[in-house]
C-alpha cells in the first residue's frame, strides 16, 4: 500500500515538473509577451513626425515651409532626484509655473505614469540649444523633435490659413483613426482643404536605454521601426507679387479682392482685410496670439472673399441686360426714359437705349427692364404671373454661380443669396407679392446677396463671353496622380449677346469710373455702390483686361467707402495694371488709394451706379 503511495507521488511529482517545463517552454520560446513587458522598461517609442507638404505660388515661390521645434516629454514614473530649481532655470519657468504643469499632466486622460507625456511643447530651435547640454541631468525627460509650418511673406494669411493642435472634438469626429492627440491638423484655408495631402504618414523608432534613462541606440537593429513618409508639396494659382501689391492697396480699409485668370478659373489673388501676419499663429505663442487675432473686432480671421455677403449693386445690371437680351424682352435699340419719378438717377444722355443704359448706369431704366423679364404676361394674374417670372429668371441666374457655392478649393465658402417666390411666400404670402414688391433686385438691392468671389466670378464670365470655369487656388499637388479636378460651366446665353455687352462695359469706363483708365489698356468694367444703412454705401467694381484675349478678372469690393467710380475702381485699375505691365506707372492714384481719405470724407450724392 506504501508502495502503491510512493508510486502516486513519484508520478505526480514528474507531471508537475513536466507542466513547469512546458510552461517554461511556451514563455520563453513561443510567447513574447513577457520579453516584450521586460523591454517596454528599456525601450523608448518614438514618434517620427512626417515633414507637411510645401506650399509655392504660381510661378514657384515659396510660401510655406517646415520650421523644426521640438517638444519635451515627461515619463512620471522615471523621475528620481529631481532638482526643480536646475529645471526651472535651464527651462525659464517659474515654481508656480511648474507646479502647475505637473498638476495638468495628472489632469490629463491620456496620462500615464508608465508613459511619455507631453510636459512642454513646441520648443524652438534656441530652447533646445539652451536645454540639450542638460536634459541627461534630468531622468525620465525625453526630447521629441517635431515641425511647425514657417511662411516667407506676411500676406496670404486667410488663404493659406493655420495648423495647430487637432482639439477633441476634431478627435472623436476622425473616422479615419489617423490622429493622435497631440498631433497637428489644417484648421482654415489651404491647409484644412488639402489636409489629407499635405499631412504626410507618422512613423515610429525604438531605442534602447539604459537604466539611466540614457539612449544606447536602436532596438533590434530597427526592425521594427517605420519612416515617416513627408506630405505631397502644392503650387497654388496665386501670384505672390500681385497679392502683397494688393494687400499693400487694400490696407486699412474693410473689404476684399479677388482676382481671376479667366481663362482658367485659377485666383491670382485672394485677398480679405482687415487680415493677420500668419507668423502669428505658430510656434509656441499660438495660443495667446490666437486669442488677440481671434478677439480683434474687425474680424481678421473671417475670410471676406468666400464668407462676406453684400448686395451687388449696379454691377448686376449687367447680368440684367443679358438676362432680357436672352429672353427677348430686351434689344441693343429698346429705349426707356430716365424717369427719376420711379427710381433716382443722374444726369446722362435721356432716353437711354440698352448700350447707353449700361454705360451710364442708368437705374430708372433698369427698373424698366426688370418688369419686361418679370412680366411676360405668362398669366392673366399678375401675381402668378410675377411669380412665374421670378422663377425663370432665378434659373437663369444660377447658371452665372449665383445663389450657391462656386466650389472654390477652400472651406467655409458662402452661396449668397438670390430671391425666390419660396422666400417671397414665406415673406409676404403666397399669392400676396409682384413686381412692385421685389422691383429693387432690377439694380443689384433688396433681397440678393453674392460674395465677392461670385463678383469676380462674374467679371471672368464676362470675359469668357458666356462661360467660367470653378474658380480654384491650387495648380498642382506635386508627386501625386491626384489633381486638381476644374469644372466648365454654361450659362447658356448666346456670346454676341456678351460682346454687345463688353462694348457697353468699355465705355463705362469713361462714363462712371475714370480712375480706372489705363493708358494703353483697354479694360472693361462696371462701377456699383451698394446701399449700407448703417453708414456711407460700399464701392464695388468689377472688370476684366485686355478686352481682347483677357488675362485678369478682378472683383473689388471696399466698405464705407462712396462709390465705386472711387476706392474700388482705382485699386482694381492698378492691380491690373501691375499685373499686365509688371510696373504701376499712376503713382499719384496709388497714393490716393494708399492714403484713403475717401474712407473718411465721403460727400454723400445719390446711389446712381
Amino acid at each position: 500500500m506504501n508502495e502503491g503511495r510512493k508510486e502516486i507521488i513519484r508520478a505526480l511529482v514528474v507531471l508537475t515538473g513536466l507542466v513547469f517545463l512546458v510552461k517554461l517552454f511556451f514563455i520563453q520560446i513561443l510567447d513574447d509577451r513577457y520579453a516584450q513587458l521586460a523591454d517596454s522598461n528599456s525601450i523608448l517609442k518614438e514618434i517620427e513626425y512626417p515633414f507637411r507638404g510645401l506650399i509655392y505660388d504660381r510661378n514657384g515661390k515659396l510660401l510655406v515651409y517646415n520650421s523644426p521645434e521640438y517638444d519635451l516629454l515627461i515619463v512620471r514614473k522615471e523621475i528620481g532626484n529631481f532638482d526643480s530649481a536646475a529645471f526651472c532655470k535651464i527651462f525659464d519657468l517659474t515654481r508656480e509655473e511648474l507646479r502647475l504643469k505637473f498638476k495638468e499632466l495628472r489632469a490629463r486622460k491620456e496620462y500615464s505614469p508608465v508613459k511619455p507625456t507631453l510636459f512642454i511643447r513646441q520648443l524652438s530651435n534656441y530652447d533646445f540649444a539652451k536645454i540639450q547640454e542638460h536634459i541627461d541631468e534630468f531622468p525620465g525627460f525625453y526630447i521629441q523633435p517635431r515641425t511647425t509650418r514657417a511662411y516667407t511673406t506676411h500676406s496670404l494669411a486667410n488663404a493659406l490659413g493655420y495648423v495647430s493642435e487637432i482639439s477633441k472634438t476634431q478627435l472623436e469626429n476622425d473616422s479615419t483613426k489617423i490622429y493622435r492627440q497631440g498631433d497637428y491638423i489644417g484648421q482654415s484655408g489651404i491647409e484644412a482643404q488639402y489636409e489629407h495631402v499635405l499631412r504626410g504618414k507618422r512613423g515610429v523608432r525604438f531605442k534602447l536605454r539604459n537604466v539611466s534613462g540614457i539612449e544606447k541606440g536602436s532596438f533590434k537593429n530597427g526592425e521594427f521601426d517605420t519612416l515617416s513618409v513627408p506630405g505631397n508639396d502644392l503650387i497654388t494659382t496665386i501670384d505672390l507679387d500681385l497679392q502683397e501689391y494688393g494687400e499693400q492697396l487694400l490696407k486699412g480699409k474693410v473689404g476684399s479682392l479677388v482676382a481671376i485668370e479667366p481663362s482658367t478659373g485659377e485666383i491670382l489673388s485672394m485677398i480679405s482685410g482687415p487680415s493677420y501676419d500668419p507668423t502669428l499663429l505658430t510656434g509656441r505663442k499660438f495660443s495667446s496670439n490666437f486669442m488677440l487675432v481671434s478677439s480683434d473686432t474687425t474680424k481678421p480671421l473671417f475670410t471676406r472673399p468666400l464668407m462676406a455677403m453684400y448686395p451687388p449693386g449696379s454691377i448686376f445690371k449687367i447680368v440684367q441686360t443679358l438676362i432680357g437680351l436672352q429672353e427677348g424682352v430686351l434689344r441693343p435699340d429698346t429705349r426707356f426714359p430716365c424717369d427719376r419719378s420711379v427710381v433716382n438717377c443722374h444726369n446722362h444722355p435721356n432716353p437711354c437705349d440698352l448700350h447707353m443704359a449700361v454705360q451710364y448706369s442708368c437705374n430708372p431704366y433698369f427698373h424698366q427692364a426688370f418688369r419686361r423679364i418679370i412680366n411676360q404676361n405668362k398669366s392673366p394674374n399678375t401675381f402668378i404671373d410675377s411669380r412665374i417670372g421670378l422663377e425663370n429668371w432665378h434659373s437663369y441666374v444660377t447658371r452665372f454661380g449665383l445663389g450657391q457655392p462656386l466650389g472654390v478649393d477652400l472651406p467655409s465658402e458662402k452661396g449668397g443669396q438670390m430671391p425666390t417666390s419660396t422666400l417671397y411666400n414665406r415673406i409676404y404670402g403666397e399669392g400676396r407679392w409682384k413686381f412692385s414688391t421685389i422691383y429693387s433686385l432690377a439694380i443689384g438691392q433688396g433681397e440678393m446677396l453674392i460674395t465677392p468671389v461670385q463678383m469676380a466670378n462674374l467679371a471672368a464670365i464676362m470675359a469668357n463671353k458666356g462661360y467660367y470655369f470653378t474658380p480654384h487656388l491650387v495648380k498642382e499637388i506635386l508627386g501625386s496622380e491626384q489633381q486638381p479636378v476644374v469644372t466648365k460651366h454654361e450659362t447658356g446665353i448666346k456670346p454676341e449677346y456678351f460682346a454687345f455687352v463688353q462694348d457697353a462695359m468699355s465705355d463705362a469706363i469713361y462714363g462712371t469710373a475714370q480712375r480706372a483708365v489705363i493708358p494703353g489698356i483697354e479694360l472693361c468694367g462696371k462701377t456699383g455702390t451698394a446701399q449700407n444703412p448703417h453708414g456711407y454705401d460700399h464701392s464695388v467694381f468689377m472688370a476684366f483686361a485686355p478686352k481682347d484675349n483677357p488675362k485678369i478678372a478682378i472683383a473689388v469690393y471696399v466698405e464705407n467707402a462712396g462709390w465705386g467710380g472711387r476706392a474700388a475702381a482705382s485699386i482694381a485699375s492698378l492691380m491690373i495694371e501691375r499685373y499686365l505691365t509688371g510696373e504701376v506707372k499712376r503713382l499719384a492714384l496709388q497714393e490716393y488709394v494708399m492714403k484713403g481719405d475717401f474712407l473718411d470724407k465721403v460727400t454723400q450724392t445719390p446711389s446712381t451706379e
